[in-house]
């Protein structure tokens, strides 16, 4: 009879002891060590540098970097945007000069820390184009300004973005909602 409740108490003892572990896994302490491996905030110290100086929430600059480049610095797209935030040359070149009075050169864009800077400069010249809405510059971030232009030009999505869900190249809508998912993301992870 010994035996058996001493067994009972040994089984009680080891279910409790694995609902303890699995009440441990599934803590927000936890789940911040997976998150935060998801959601990396790599080269925080050039980005909330930038971020900072151009007043951009540095959590959208990570969202942002995750989805060009998922944090590879050396990386090049089809399009040959280089980089963290996948600059294109002509861009970078301009934003260089205009910005920083400095001389560009192509390389610079596999520097974490200059692309960062041009990114964020650059980011932030599309908010203050787009009067801070941070979906219609995300769009021209993508797209380009000539077409996010045309497409509010011809009523295709509204200067305000109420209707971002509208726009025509399913690249940029895609792009858009990822970046703003992950934004919040960041946001959960981070702010709390």
């Amino acid at each position: 009879m010994q035996k058996k409740i001493k067994k009972i108490c040994i089984l009680i003892i080891s279910i409790l002891l694995i609902l303890g572990i699995v009440k441990i896994i599934n803590t927000s302490s936890v789940k911040q060590i997976v998150y935060k491996k998801i959601y990396p905030t790599t080269y925080s110290e050039y980005v909330y540098k930038y971020s900072e100086e151009n007043n951009i929430d540095p959590l959208l600059v990570f969202a942002i970097i995750k989805a060009e480049s998922n944090f590879n610095p050396k990386i090049v797209s089809k399009s040959n945007a280089k980089g963290l935030m996948q600059l294109m040359d002509t861009t970078a070149e301009e934003i260089t000069e205009k910005e920083f009075q400095e001389n560009y050169y192509s390389t610079m864009l596999f520097e974490p820390e200059k692309n960062i800077k041009i990114g964020t400069a650059y980011f932030a010249s599309l908010l203050e184009r787009y009067n801070g809405n941070i979906p219609i510059a995300l769009a021209a971030y993508n797209a380009g300004i000539g077409k996010v232009d045309n497409w509010i030009k011809d009523g295709i999505i509204k200067e305000d973005g109420s209707n971002i869900e509208n726009i025509p190249y399913q690249e940029t809508n895609n792009y858009v909602r990822k970046i703003l998912r992950d934004y919040k993301l960041y946001e959960h992870i981070y702010k709390e």
